[in-house]
């Protein structure tokens, strides 16, 4: 399960991002910038949807373990080049199963 709290609306915005499963509870703090997120998905999407989005992204790709505990959303496609051109789809994926 991926929870987001926003906690500011400042540019760039800050959340905490708790993910729960079987093996226990994670947290992570996260920064986005408004541009980097119209750039990913657009102005219309819900900032914490879009974090929530990264997330599910890097957990099929890596275990929560190896997660940085501090990032911002920018550092993401350092890792995977392929971040935004398939964070859309994670957003859809999410829009279509609430």
């Amino acid at each position: 399960m991926i929870e987001v709290e926003q906690l500011s609306d400042d540019d760039p915005k800050r959340f905490r991002v708790t993910l729960r499963d079987d093996a226990g509870e994670a947290r992570f703090e996260v920064t986005m910038r408004q541009a980097d997120m119209a750039r990913y998905v657009g102005q219309n999407c819900p900032p914490a949807r879009c974090v929530e989005a990264a997330f599910a992204f890097l957990l099929d790709r890596e275990p929560r373990q190896s997660i940085l505990k501090r990032f911002d959303l920018s550092v993401i496609p350092t890792y995977f080049p392929e971040f935004a051109e398939k964070l859309p789809d994670y957003v859809a994926e999410l829009d279509s199963t609430d």
